[in-house]
């Protein structure tokens, strides 16, 4: 198997989807391969997962989450256990990652620079009107947090290995045209319903609910009705926004910054190039002659654009003239831009060797080097400028405040003091629903810590995120204990007389279907209760018609038969019960969708990639530290 993945791999850089990296949340991935912190959350196979990498893909996808269900995340976020099921997500999916990278390199799947160059000119973020674009380029990898574009082409090499190898796994999954006409005929499937609803609220009046049972029910569910551990901090907080109102910043040293650093106001020269390529194939010595027969060809007067349609081995670039558009010094092969930067404007170079084969190349344009102007650019300098001063206060602040609550651990007085900033207390917070900052894992893991909460120190400085510091201590602190029954007592009583009332309710429900299947008519029956049938034909699969829970339960039923009815009880999600009979299946008329044929190779694909992961776990060696679910705030 696993040579088939690696003979799969190979060559599907030009199957993948250019668009697949989400650049506005690639910086949280960054920390996991720079970072140098030794704490760990996780180690898989001898390889630790750090706390930095973690907290970047929590937040990342607490942002995510955030921003695509709105204020019903933050419903959900005030919910410990979903949000303790959520974080343990979050790590499981870098466990997953840092599987398939182990995978990867076992396998020697490999990203050549000449594909990941190849990639990026092709990535439609990086084009303006269909051509690669360098200053957008630049532009939007710093927006994304990618300051050097060598730390965007290891995140990129990183992903399209992932990416290869999940390639590998997948391609050969497909579907055949009976499971699409299968599926078709089910999906399109009508039946006839007969059924008949019976509301659980009238059977309340006769239930009766004792003192005992209220008692005993709190006693098997305490869980139900604790009170999370909480905590009042104290904290002094470090914000590199707030920092920055405070800073003066004069002419000069604007000026300054400019001229130290002129390099990114200036646009660096451009350069349109077309090439002829020949490919060496098996004979690179004829290959080379061919290519020089062709030079002296454009030499002695024939137009490169011709000949480039007629003879260039790359046919993407000789349809049009073998024009490359604008190139940037190191996307290319190292010989092609020693050549092509050579070049003066109109110029033809030699006969280039390059891993792809022999290159005749062309300047056709050339733009000169442009520099910004100091006006153009001072507003914007004086803002960074400012922040840069900011920057260096803030980390000076930073150690001087972790010095001085470090010194004086029994008070944050004295460290506020040092760094001219104010001693505040937090409202009750939780291990999670928490609001900023106090939502950040970091925060939660040092308010919840032995330092904090047992020896009542000063914790170390946390940081909470890029430019935001505190240090915090605990104010006030309540302990997990569950409310008492007096205070819960009606929502039991409450709790347990509808479990009654519809657990009656499907006594009667369940004599009644048995009665109907017997033959007999429940019509009587039905009106004592205050319900009828009702018949509802041409029910679909997923209609809206009826009752969901009624469709649901219709379509798990058997086809009718003359000697049998097809009948059988239904729970609504309101605690009613229904009676529902099936009285005609009819095959449906649907055409085939193609799309049901990409949609089942797409199920086949996950199952086989999902399969991938687990045998890769069930093989690795992997811990987590508990305190990662002890403090929990997914």
């Amino acid at each position: 198997m696993l040579e088939n993945i690696r003979e799969n791999s190979q060559g599907v850089i030009a199957k993948v989807i250019l668009g697949f990296i989400i650049l506005t949340f690639a910086v949280a991935g960054i920390g996991g391969y720079s970072s140098s912190v030794d704490t760990s959350v996780a180690e898989v196979n001898g390889e630790k997962i750090s706390q930095q990498a973690f907290d970047q893909a929590y937040q990342a996808q607490r942002n995510r989450m955030a921003q695509q269900f709105g204020e019903m995340f933050d419903t959900l976020s005030a919910d410990p256990s979903y949000m303790a099921n959520f974080r343990s997500g979050v790590l499981d999916n870098l466990i997953n990652e840092k599987l398939i990278d182990q995978s990867v390199r076992d396998l020697a799947i490999r990203v050549s620079d000449e594909d990941l160059k190849k990639t990026i000119r092709e990535m439609p973020e990086f084009q303006v009107n269909g051509a690669f674009d360098n200053n957008r380029y630049l532009a939007i990898i710093n927006q994304s947090g990618f300051f050097q574009s060598s730390d965007f082409r290891d995140y990129l090499r990183v992903e399209l290995t992932r990416r290869q190898l999940s390639q590998a796994l997948v391609t050969t999954e497909f579907s055949l045209p009976y499971q699409a006409e299968q599926l078709t005929a089910l999906q399109s499937q009508l039946r006839d319903v007969k059924y008949a609803t019976i509301a659980a609220e009238q059977f309340k009046a006769k239930v009766e609910v004792s003192e005992q049972e209220i008692s005993e029910y709190y006693q098997n569910n305490q869980a139900m009705f604790e009170n999370q551990e909480k905590v009042k901090l104290e904290y002094v907080a470090l914000d590199v926004a707030e920092i920055a109102k405070t800073v003066d910043v004069s002419p000069e040293e604007v000026k300054t910054f400019y001229q130290e650093n002129i390099s990114e106001f200036t646009k660096q020269e451009q350069r349109r190039v077309s090439h002829i390529l020949i490919e060496a194939g098996d004979d690179q010595a004829a290959a080379k002659q061919q290519a020089e027969a062709l030079l002296a060809r454009i030499q002695a007067g024939e137009d490169f654009a011709e000949l480039a349609k007629a003879e260039s081995a790359d046919t993407f670039s000789g349809e049009n003239g073998g024009d490359l558009e604008w190139i940037e010094p190191g996307v290319m092969d190292e010989a092609f831009d020693e050549a092509a930067f050579a070049l003066t404007a109109g110029e033809v170079s030699g006969v280039v060797e390059t891993s792809f084969g022999f290159h005749i190349i062309k300047l056709t344009e050339l733009v000169a080097e442009q520099i910004q102007a100091f006006a153009d650019v001072e507003q914007e300098l004086m803002a960074r400028v400012s922040n840069d001063k900011a920057q260096n206060q803030f980390f000076e602040l930073q150690q001087e405040l972790a010095r001085v609550a470090f010194e004086f651990p029994d008070s944050l007085d004295d460290a506020a003091g040092a760094v001219n900033a104010q001693v505040k207390t937090s409202d009750w917070l939780a291990r999670s629903g928490n609001p900023a900052p106090f939502d950040a894992p970091s925060v939660i893991d040092a308010a919840f810590s032995d330092l904090v909460l047992s020896e009542n120190l000063n914790s170390d400085v946390i940081e909470v995120s890029d430019g935001v510091a505190m240090v915090v201590r605990l104010a006030e602190h309540q302990a997990a204990d569950v409310k008492p029954l007096t205070e819960v007592s009606e929502r039991i009583k409450a709790q347990l007389t509808n479990e009654k009332a519809t657990a009656a309710a499907q006594t009667l429900v369940d004599e009644l279907v048995a009665k109907y299947n017997a033959g007999d008519s429940i019509d009587a029956d039905l009106t004592q209760v205050g319900s009828q049938f009702a018949e509802q034909t041409d029910v679909a699969r997923f209609g809206s018609a009826v009752d969901t829970a009624i469709v649901k339960k219709a379509f798990t039923l058997p086809k009718p038969t003359d000697g049998a009815i097809s009948a059988a009880t239904a729970t609504l999600a309101n605690g009613d019960l229904a009676i529902v009979q099936v009285t005609a299946v009819k095959a449906g008329e649907g055409a085939v969708n193609p799309a049901l044929a990409e949609q089942k190779a797409n199920q086949l694909a996950k199952e086989t990639y999902k399969g991938y992961i687990d045998s890769l776990k069930a093989d690795a060696k992997i811990s987590q530290r508990e305190a990662i679910q002890e403090t929990s705030t997914f």
